[in-house]
């Protein structure tokens, strides 16, 4: 007998128990030691946190939004960022078009999860390259022909022995569909039809349907990042247009499945979760690199040499760390601001202990202006930013500082949307003050 599923919907960073979900009430976890294990890996991956009490179920979300199931349970995380805000950022992150999508509608937009917009805008983008022509490749084809085309094949008929056939040898290079790009793009819509992808039907019956538009012109394949990096390694000016259509389909791929990798064993759960850090990050160092004249904005650059091991006490002569913030903003080669983007409200929240003491090694790093800061996402116009010197506490001298600097979300959205001079000179303005404070 099949198992009757019950959804919970929450928001990221929310919590729902038996006090205030009525499903959650008298619920515990099954007691199987498959599910136990994929609890206690959700919970050490800061993921989702199940725990169970005496009165039912509570489940925490954290920065992760999406769908997943765990036994009996169908967990919908949704973003706190709603509707065409979250769809404008989203795009202007990851370098999408504005095209019309099934989840511009006001009836759908505000049920849209991250996952759900990922597949309407591919949808919309593939749409877009079949109305343009599917890119095609000359591929070299060695066949025999009645009617010859291309170069006949004299090795071939040598090699034959001088038999008369009705047909001959011949190379050619045929002009079509079935190149790796277009193979990716029906992958990815397959992956995209699938029900663990989406809840909305809409939704699914497009891409199922794009999908079969390929299937007689396209082989299948299953997708991974070996195929990815492939396919990317291929771009070339001719196919541009297919850019925005392969990053949703790395999206979809890396974050589908969620794996929970233990000491000996792997387990793949049914589902998407998406790390919308990851989506914050990538939104701001697009912001900083194009609103910052003059200045050069690495992501992820290591800080060589502030860590090393003693040569004398490295036994396993192990590399020495390299902390990496996600920003440095560089001018002239010399490093003139680090930062750090944290997916979590430090207006509403308190800052962890762990981010302190990650942004404080950063601070000491730079010698002329120990500082550091932590770029985080807010709603709240009032929100304002706050800084924390960090002392020696033996002799009270100051040694660096940490600022927590809110990112202003409608002001972003309303900067990238207008195409003004005035825009402009407002967003360069607002980068240098997310870059270097007040």
């Amino acid at each position: 007998m099949t198992a009757t599923l019950t959804s919970i919907t929450l928001s990221e960073w929310d919590t729902k128990g038996p006090d205030d979900c009525a499903d959650l009430a008298g619920r515990f976890l099954d007691s199987s030691p498959g599910t136990r294990r994929v609890v206690e890996r959700l919970t050490e991956s800061n993921l989702l946190c199940l725990t169970e009490l005496r009165r039912g179920l509570t489940v925490r979300a954290f920065s992760h939004v999406g769908r997943i199931r765990v036994g009996d349970l169908n967990i919908t995380v949704l973003p706190k960022i709603k509707g065409a805000s979250l769809l404008s950022l989203v795009r202007y992150a990851y370098g999408f078009r504005r095209l019309n999508l099934i989840s511009d509608s006001t009836h759908l937009v505000d049920q849209c999860g991250f996952q759900d917009l990922l597949i309407s805008q591919l949808n919309a983008e593939v749409q877009e390259l079949i109305s343009r022509g599917l890119f095609r490749s000359y591929i070299s084809t060695g066949e025999r022909l009645s009617s010859p085309r291309g170069r006949i094949d004299l090795t071939r008929m040598a090699l034959d022995g001088g038999t008369v056939t009705a047909t001959l040898p011949c190379q050619h290079h045929p002009r079509i569909e079935d190149t790796l790009l277009n193979r990716v793009l029906m992958a990815g819509l397959r992956l995209a039809g699938s029900a663990s992808m989406t809840s909305i039907v809409d939704l699914r019956r497009e891409s199922r349907r794009l999908a079969s538009l390929f299937e007689e012109q396209v082989s299948l394949i299953r997708p991974d990042g070996i195929i990815l990096d492939r396919a990317a390694r291929q771009m070339s000016r001719l196919t541009t247009a297919y850019a925005p259509a392969l990053s949703i389909i790395r999206l979809l791929v890396e974050s589908q499945g969620v794996v929970l990798e233990g000491q000996t064993t792997t387990t793949t759960l049914p589902g998407f979760l998406f790390d919308m850090n990851a989506f914050f990050q990538a939104l701001v160092s697009r912001f900083l690199r194009e609103n910052l004249p003059g200045y050069a904005v690495q992501d992820e650059h290591g800080l060589k040499g502030m860590m090393r091991y003693n040569p004398k006490f490295n036994p396993q002569r192990r590399q020495s760390p390299t902390p990496r913030p996600d920003y440095v903003v560089m001018k002239l080669g010399t490093i003139c601001s680090i930062l750090d983007a944290k997916y979590r409200d430090l207006w509403k929240n308190p800052l962890p202990r762990e981010m302190l003491y990650q942004l404080v090694v950063y601070a000491i790093s730079l010698r002329q202006c120990p500082q550091s800061s932590i770029l985080y996402p807010t709603t709240d116009a009032l929100a304002k930013e706050a800084r924390i010197d960090v002392t020696d506490p033996l002799f009270g001298r100051h040694v660096g500082q940490v600022c927590l600097r809110p990112v202003f979300l409608p002001l972003i959205e309303k900067l990238i949307l207008t195409k003004t001079s005035q825009a402009r000179r407002e967003r360069e303005a607002y980068a240098h003050r997310l870059a270097f404070g007040d």
